[in-house]
C-alpha cells in the first residue's frame, strides 16, 4: 500500500529489514540510543526474549521510495502489558468489563527498555509523520484496539500531536554533568547539600568497611566469564522477586558479539577477591567519552548493606565524571534516586484507541493524570539535593 507516496512494508522479523539502511536513519534522529540499533532489536527477537512466544510479535514497518528506506519503526503486537513501563492495565480491565477486547494491541517501543529515545526513525519530519500514519493505518486494518508509542522524543511527539494522538507523561530521574564538568567525584559531592553529601559518604563507607572493592570493564575487555557472572546476578535478582528474567543468555551473548563497545560492566568483589555483585551500564556510543550512560541491570549473590547504591549509582557516576559523560539516566521510577543527585525529568508517550467512547474516557483520565504529574514534579523539584545558590 502507498502512504504519502511511500511504499509501506511490514516485517515479522527485524532481521528482514536491511541493517545498514535502518541504522543510517539514526543519523537523522534526535538523541539516538543504542537500544534502537538494528543489532539490539534483532538480538531481542533472535534470542526469543521479545518474540511471539513471549507476547511480543514484531510487525516492524518500513517506508520506501524505490530501493531507499526513508522511515521505519519498531512496532509489536502485544498480548499483555508486561515489559513496557507505561502502565495501561486499568484501560485493559475497563475494556474487559464492557465486553470489549483490548489485546492484542500495538506498541511502538523497545521491549523491556524504559529509556527515552527515537521511536520513529526517519529522514525528515514528513517521513516521520508518514510512518506513524502507516502504523495507525495498520492497526485500523487489523482491527486492533490501540496503538501506543512509548518513551518517545520530542520530534516523535510532534508527529503524534499532528496526528491527534493522546499524550501521556511519566517521571524518571537523570543525572547531568554540570558546566564546567565536575573535576572528580569529590567535586560532585561538594555541589550537594550537607545532608545528601553525608548520606552518600555513609553509604559508601558501609560498602568499603565490608571489604568490597569494584573493578570495571568495557567492550572487548568484558570477558566471557564476566558476562556469565553478570547473568547469574541478573537472573538471581528476578528469581528472588518470583519472576523469570525477561532477557535470555542468548541476548547478552549477542550484545557481547555485536555491540560490545556499548556496554560497561562493574563487578563487586569481597575481601577474599570473590565476585559477589555486578551492574551493567549501556553507553550511547563507542567513543572514549560517550554522551550518555544508561543504568540498566544489576544483581547480587551476597547481601551487603548499601551495595546496590554503590554498584548502580556511585560507581557509574564516578566513571561518568572521569570519562566526561554528560548524562546518566537511571531508568524507570524511583524517588530514592534523588538522594544520589538524579533529578526528575518528564518522559512522554502517545496513544490512540480505536473505540471512540473509551478514547474519550482515557483522554479525560490523562488530563487529570497530567495535572497530578505537574504537581508531582513541583513537589520533587522542591526537594532538590544540590546546594541552593544565594
Amino acid at each position: 500500500m502507498a502512504e504519502n507516496d511511500y511504499v509501506t512494508r511490514v516485517f515479522d522479523d527485524p532481521a528482514a529489514l536491511p541493517r545498514a539502511a535502518w541504522n543510517a536513519l539514526l543519523d537523522h534522529s534526535e538523541d539516538p540510543s543504542p537500544f534502537v540499533h538494528h543489532e539490539y532489536l534483532c538480538a531481542l527477537h533472535a534470542s526469543e526474549s521479545a518474540a511471539p512466544q513471549t507476547g511480543w510479535a514484531p510487525r516492524f514497518i518500513g517506508l520506501w521510495r524505490g530501493d531507499e528506506l526513508h522511515a521505519a519503526c519498531p512496532l509489536y503486537l502485544k498480548t499483555h502489558s508486561y515489559g513496557e513501563y507505561v502502565f495501561d492495565w486499568a484501560w485493559a480491565e475497563a475494556y474487559q468489563r464492557h465486553g470489549q477486547r483490548y489485546y492484542p494491541k500495538a506498541v511502538i517501543a523497545v521491549p523491556f527498555t524504559p529509556v527515552p529515545g527515537v521511536r520513529l526513525l526517519a529522514r525528515d519530519s514528513g517521513a516521520r509523520a508518514a510512518v506513524l500514519q502507516a502504523a495507525q493505518a495498520y492497526c485500523e486494518t487489523e482491527g486492533l484496539s490501540s496503538l501506543h508509542m512509548l518513551f518517545a522524543r520530542d520530534a516523535d511527539m510532534a508527529a503524534a500531536t499532528q496526528q491527534q494522538l493522546m499524550q501521556r507523561h511519566t517521571v524518571q530521574f537523570h543525572w547531568k554533568n554540570t558546566e564546567p564538568a565536575y573535576a572528580d567525584f569529590d567535586a560532585f559531592l561538594q555541589s550537594l547539600n550537607q545532608e545528601k553529601r553525608k548520606k552518600i559518604r555513609q553509604e559508601r563507607r558501609k560498602v568499603s568497611d565490608a571489604g568490597v572493592r569494584f573493578r570495571w570493564a568495557r567492550g572487548a575487555d568484558i570477558t566471557p566469564a564476566d558476562w556469565t557472572f553478570f547473568y547469574r546476578c541478573y537472573e538471581r535478582t528476578y528469581l528472588e522477586h518470583g519472576n523469570a528474567p525477561y532477557l535470555t543468555p542468548a541476548f547478552f551473548e549477542a550484545m557481547a558479539r555485536d555491540m560490545a563497545g556499548h556496554w560497561l560492566l562493574f563487578i563487586a568483589e569481597n575481601a577474599q577477591g570473590e565476585a559477589i555483585a555486578s551492574s551493567l551500564i549501556a553507553l550511547s556510543d563507542t567513543s572514549d567519552a560517550p554522551a550518555v550512560a544508561y543504568g540498566r541491570y544489576w544483581g547480587a549473590l551476597e547481601r551487603v548493606d548499601c551495595l546496590h547504591f554503590e554498584a548502580c549509582y556511585h560507581q557509574p557516576l564516578m566513571w561518568c565524571i572521569a570519562h566526561g559523560v554528560s548524562r546518566f539516566e537511571g531508568g524507570a521510577q524511583g524517588e530514592h534516586k534523588m538522594a544520589r543527585a538524579l533529578l526528575p525529568v518528564q518522559t512522554h508517550s502517545a496513544h490512540w484507541l480505536a473505540h471512540p467512547a473509551f478514547a474519550d474516557a482515557v483522554e479525560r483520565f490523562l488530563a487529570r493524570e497530567g495535572e497530578g504529574i505537574h504537581n508531582y514534579m513541583a513537589h520533587l523539584e522542591a526537594r532538590n539535593p544540590f546546594k541552593q545558590v544565594a
